[in-house]
C-alpha cells in the first residue's frame, strides 16, 4: 500500500470509535429536530403534566408536525395550530404558558374539567387570536388575570366553576366582542365593573353583583347570580335588557322592591328570585311578560295581594309564592293560566275561600296553600284535575265535610289537610285513591269511624288521623297497608281491641288517649322495624305480652295508664334499643322489677309509679330505692302526689278524650312532667342529656325539704332528676324575666325561677348569639375529629334547639314536632317531599361557552323547597 494511503487509512480507523461513540447522542438528539417549533411547544407543556391513561400518547415528537393526528388538535389549512380542545381528561397540571409559537394561529383554547391547578398565566394575554377560552370546571386558583383583558377578539369566555378568587377586572369592558360569560362557582367578591356596559355583544351568563350599567347589556338573553352575597337593589335599568329570557338572582342578600321595568322583558321566561330579602308588592307589571313560564319568588318579605294581572300569563307553568306576608285572596284570575302544573301560595296571610275554577286547570299536579287563613270548603272541584299529585291546604280554617270525590284522583299520592275545622266522616271511597302514600287528616272535627276501605291503600306510607272525634274500632283491614310505616290515631275516642295483625313495615303507632279494650295481642310482637309504640291512657287489660321483646329496634314504649296486670315481662329489659322512654305507670302491676333492666343503661326516661312492684329498682347506678308509688313521707305531700296522679294517671274508665288541641310532650316524655320512678335520688350532679340530641339546657333543682329527712332544714343544691317534678315549662318560662337573674358569664344567664309548687330552679340561658359559628356552642370533645356532616348535624340538632326556647310561645314547636325534626335530621326526607327541578327551569338553564348546558338553578340547592308542610325544616310548622 501506498504511504499516502496507508497514513488516511489509519486516521479512519483512529476516527471509527469516535463516531460510535457520538452515535447514540446523534439518535437522541435527532427526533427533537423532526417536530416544528409549534409542536415543541406543546411537548413542552405535556411534560408539565401528569396525563392519566395515556392520554397525550398520541403527542410524539417523532412526528414533523402536531396536526398529524394529535389528540385536541386541530389546524388550519395552512397546517398552523388553530385550536386545542381537550375535556373531560385527567391532565393533572398547570395550563400552559408557554404556547407563544401557537399565539398568531391558536383561535380556541378549551380545556374543561381537566383537573388543571395553579394560576391562570398573565401569559394568556398573548394569544391575541384566541375567540374561544374554556377552562371551567378545574381547580384553578388566585386572581383573573388583567392581561386576559388583552384578548380583543375574544367572544366566548368560560372561567366557571374553579376556586377564583378577586375581583373581576376593571378592563373587563375592553373585550368588545364578547358575547358570552360565565364566571359562576367561584369565590369572586366585589362588583361587576361599571366597564361591563360597553360589551353590547353580551348575551349571557353573567355574574357578581348588578350595577345600573346592566342596562347597557342589550343582547343579553341570561343573568344568573345566585347562591352568593349580591346585596342591594334590582336596578330599574334592568329593564332595558330587553332580550333577557332568563334572570337568575335567587338565594342573595337582594333587598327593597321588585322593580316594575321587569314588565317590559317581553321575551322573559323564567323569573328566580327566591331567598333573598325583597320587599313590597308583586309588580302587577308582570303580567305583561307573556312569555312567563316560571315565577318564583318564594322566601321573601313581599307584602300586598297577588296580582290579578298574573292571570293573563297564558304561558305560565309554576307560581311559587310561599313564606312571604301576602294578603288578600288567592285570585281567580289565575284560572285562565291553563298552562299551571304547580301553585304554591303557602306561608302566607292570605285568605277568604279558594275560588279558583280548578276545572279549567286541568293540568295541575301540585297545589300548596297551607298556613294561611283560608276558609269555606275543600273544593270539590280539585277532583277535576286528574293529572294532581299532591295537596296540601293544612293550617288553615277550612270547613265542611272532605269531598269524596277527591279520592277519585287515581295519581294523588300527598293529602294534607291537618289542622282546620273540617267535619264529617271520612268518606269510603278514599279506597278508591290507590297511590296515595301520605295522607294526614289530624286536628280537625272529623267524626264517625274509620272505613275499612282504608286496607285497599297498598301504598300508603304515613297515615295520621290523630285529634279528632272518630270513634269505633281500628278496622282490622289496615293490615292491608303493606308500606305503612307511620301510624297515628291518637285523642280520639276509638274503642274495641287493637287489631290482631297490623302491618309489619310499621315503624311507629300511635293509639294513646283513645277508649281501647281488652287485651294485647302477642302478634304485636311481629313487627321488626317498630321504634315507637305508644299505647297509653286506654284501657287495655291483661298481660303486657312478653312478644314485645321481639321488637329489637323499639326505642320507646309508653304502655302507661291502661289496667295491665302480672309481672312486667324481663324480655323488656333486654330491647337493645330502648333509651327514648319507658313508661308502664298508672296499671295494675305487681311482683319485684326483673333483674335484666340492669341493662338498660341507655335509657333516659323510666316510668314505673303507681303500681304494685315491690323490690329496689336494678338501675342501681341511676337510683337506690323502690319504685313502689305508696312509700311513707307527709301528708302535705301526699297529698300533692295524689293531686299530680289524679292528673297524670287518667283513670282507665274515663270515657273522656283528651283535648283536640292539646300541645302535649308526650312523644319524648309520656307525661308533661319527668317520667322518673319516684323516690330514686341521684348522688352526684350530672345534666340529663336530652333524650333524642340537642343542646343542653341545664337545671338545678332546690327541692322543698323532706319533713321526715334526718336532716331536716338543710335545702342543698342538688339534681333530682329521677323524683318526678310537677313542673311545667310555662312555670319555667314565666320566670325567664330580668328580675329574676342572680348571675351572668360568657356561657350565658343565670335565673332563679320559683314554681308554684315550692321548687326553686336555677336555670341557664346559655347565649346562642355571641357565638360567630353555631358549632362553637358544642363541646370541644365532640367536634375534635368529627366529620362535617357530622357538624353539620350538631349544628341542625342546635336549631331545633333554639326554637324550643323562643321567647315566643307561638315560636316554640310541640315536643311531638320536635322529635319529627329530629329524626328528620338524622335521616333525610322521604323521596315523596323532594320535588324535581321543573322543566321549564332545565329547559332554560344557562349554557356555558363550550355548549354544555349547566344544572338547573330553579330549586335543586336548597333541599327545602318545593316541601309541604309535611317535612320542611326550613319553611314548615313543625308538623311530623
Amino acid at each position: 500500500m501506498p504511504p499516502r494511503l496507508s497514513a488516511a487509512a489509519s486516521r479512519l480507523a483512529r476516527l471509527v470509535p469516535l463516531a460510535l461513540a457520538l452515535l447514540p447522542l446523534l439518535l437522541l438528539v435527532s427526533p427533537c429536530h423532526c417536530v416544528n417549533e409549534q409542536g415543541q411547544a406543546l411537548l413542552r407543556w405535556k411534560e408539565s403534566l401528569r396525563p392519566a391513561g395515556g392520554a397525550l400518547a398520541s403527542w410524539r415528537a417523532s412526528d414533523a408536525s402536531p396536526c398529524r393526528g394529535w389528540f385536541g388538535v386541530s389546524c388550519d389549512a395552512r397546517g398552523d395550530v388553530a385550536g386545542l380542545s381537550i375535556t373531560s381528561v385527567d391532565l393533572q397540571g398547570p395550563l400552559p404558558a408557554n404556547l407563544q409559537p401557537l399565539a398568531p394561529s391558536l383561535k380556541t383554547l378549551v380545556l374543561s374539567g381537566t383537573n388543571l391547578t395553579g394560576a391562570i398565566p398573565k401569559e394568556i394575554g398573548d394569544y391575541g387570536e384566541l375567540t374561544t377560552l374554556d377552562v371551567s370546571k378545574n381547580q384553578l386558583a388566585g386572581a383573573i388575570p388583567p392581561e386576559l383583558c388583552r384578548l380583543a377578539k375574544l367572544e366566548s369566555l368560560a372561567l366557571n366553576s374553579n376556586s377564583l378568587r378577586g375581583a373581576i377586572p376593571d378592563d373587563i369592558g375592553k373585550l368588545t366582542s364578547l358575547a358570552y360569560l360565565t364566571l359562576y362557582d367561584n369565590e369572586l367578591s366585589g362588583a361587576i365593573p361599571p366597564s361591563i356596559g360597553n360589551l353590547k355583544n353580551l348575551q349571557t351568563g353573567v355574574s357578581g353583583s348588578l350595577p345600573d350599567t346592566i342596562g347597557q347589556l342589550k343582547k343579553i338573553q341570561t343573568i344568573a347570580i345566585y347562591t352568593t352575597l349580591l346585596s342591594g337593589r334590582i336596578p330599574e335599568s334592568i329593564g332595558n335588557c330587553t332580550e333577557l329570557t332568563s334572570l337568575y338572582l335567587y338565594q342573595n342578600s337582594l333587598s327593597g322592591p321588585i322593580p316594575a321595568q321587569l314588565g317590559q322583558l317581553r321575551k322573559l321566561q323564567t323569573l328566580l328570585l327566591w331567598q333573598n330579602q325583597l320587599v313590597g308588592a308583586i309588580p302587577p307589571e308582570l303580567g305583561q311578560c307573556k312569555q312567563l313560564t316560571l315565577i318564583d319568588l318564594s322566601l321573601n318579605s313581599l307584602t300586598g295581594s297577588i296580582p290579578a294581572t298574573l292571570g293573563g300569563l297564558p304561558n305560565l307553568q309554576q307560581l311559587q309564592l310561599s313564606t312571604n306576608q301576602l294578603t288578600g285572596a288567592i285570585p281567580a284570575e289565575l284560572s285562565n293560566c291553563t298552562s299551571l302544573t304547580d301553585i304554591e301560595v303557602d306561608n302566607n296571610q292570605l285568605s277568604g275561600e279558594i275560588r279558583l275554577d280548578f276545572p279549567r286547570l286541568r293540568n295541575l299536579t301540585l297545589f300548596y296553600a297551607w298556613k294561611n287563613r283560608l276558609t269555606g270548603g275543600v273544593p270539590a272541584s280539585l277532583a277535576e284535575c286528574t293529572s294532581m299529585q299532591a295537596v296540601d291546604l293544612s293550617y288553615n280554617n277550612l270547613t265542611g265535610p272532605i269531598p269524596k270525590d277527591l279520592f277519585g284522583l287515581q295519581n294523588l299520592t300527598k293529602l294534607l289537610l291537618l289542622n282546620n275545622e273540617l267535619s264529617g266522616l271520612v268518606p269510603p271511597e278514599i279506597g278508591n285513591c290507590t297511590s296515595l302514600y301520605r295522607l294526614r287528616l289530624n286536628g280537625n272535627r272529623l267524626s264517625g269511624t274509620i272505613p275499612p276501605e282504608i286496607g285497599n291503600l297498598k301504598s300508603l306510607n304515613f297515615l295520621d288521623m290523630s285529634e279528632n272525634h272518630l270513634v269505633g274500632p281500628v278496622p282490622a283491614a289496615i293490615s292491608g297497608c303493606a308500606s305503612l310505616q307511620f301510624l297515628d290515631l291518637h285523642s280520639n275516642a276509638l274503642s274495641g281491641s287493637l287489631p290482631d295483625t297490623l302491618p309489619r313495615s310499621l315503624q311507629l303507632v300511635d293509639v294513646s288517649d283513645n277508649q281501647l279494650a281488652g287485651p294485647l295481642s302477642p302478634s304485636i310482637g311481629s313487627m321488626p322495624e317498630l321504634t315507637k309504640l305508644y299505647l297509653g291512657k286506654n284501657r287495655l287489660t291483661g298481660g303486657i305480652p312478653p312478644e314485645l321483646g321481639s321488637c329489637e329496634k323499639l326505642q320507646l314504649l309508653d304502655l302507661g295508664g291502661n289496667a295491665f296486670s302480672g309481672g312486667i315481662p324481663p324480655e323488656l329489659g333486654a330491647l337493645p334499643s330502648l333509651e327514648i322512654s319507658l313508661n308502664l305507670s298508672c296499671n295494675r302491676l305487681s311482683g319485684e322489677i326483673p333483674s335484666q333492666f340492669a341493662g338498660l343503661d341507655k335509657l333516659s326516661n323510666i316510668d314505673l309509679s303507681h303500681n304494685e312492684l315491690s323490690g329496689a329498682s336494678s338501675r342501681s347506678r341511676r337510683c337506690r330505692t323502690s319504685s313502689r308509688s305508696t312509700s311513707p313521707t307527709t301528708a302535705s305531700r301526699e297529698s300533692s302526689r295524689t293531686r299530680r296522679s289524679s292528673r297524670s294517671c287518667r283513670s282507665a274508665t274515663s270515657p273522656e278524650p283528651a283535648p283536640r288541641r292539646r300541645r302535649r310532650l308526650r312523644r319524648l316524655l309520656p307525661t308533661r312532667r319527668h317520667l322518673f320512678a319516684e323516690n330514686c335520688h341521684v348522688r352526684a350532679r350530672r345534666v340529663q342529656r336530652a333524650a333524642a340530641g340537642g343542646r343542653h339546657l341545664h337545671a338545678r333543682a332546690h327541692a322543698p325539704p323532706r319533713q321526715d329527712h334526718p336532716r331536716r332544714g338543710r335545702r342543698a343544691w342538688e339534681v333530682t332528676l329521677y323524683q318526678k317534678l310537677d313542673i311545667t315549662m310555662d312555670d319555667v318560662l314565666r320566670g325567664l324575666t330580668a328580675s329574676n337573674v342572680i348571675g351572668t358569664g360568657s356561657s350565658g344567664v343565670v335565673y332563679k325561677v320559683d314554681t308554684p309548687n315550692g321548687y326553686t330552679l336555677a336555670w341557664v340561658r346559655e347565649h346562642l348569639h355571641a357565638k360567630r359559628d353555631a358549632a362553637d356552642i358544642l363541646d370541644a370533645r365532640l367536634r375534635a375529629g368529627a366529620a362535617d356532616a357530622d357538624v353539620q348535624e350538631m349544628r341542625q340538632v342546635l336549631s331545633v334547639a333554639a326554637l324550643c326556647v323562643s321567647h315566643r310561645a307561638d315560636d316554640r314547636p310541640a315536643m311531638t314536632d320536635v322529635v319529627a325534626l329530629l329524626k328528620e335530621i338524622r335521616r333525610p326526607a322521604a323521596a315523596d317531599d323532594a320535588k324535581p327541578p321543573s322543566a321549564a327551569a332545565a329547559s332554560a338553564a344557562p349554557v356555558s361557552a363550550s355548549g354544555a348546558q349547566q344544572v338547573s338553578p330553579a330549586r335543586s340547592p336548597l333541599p327545602s323547597r318545593g316541601q309541604s308542610s309535611s317535612c320542611s325544616f326550613n319553611v314548615s310548622d313543625y308538623s311530623a
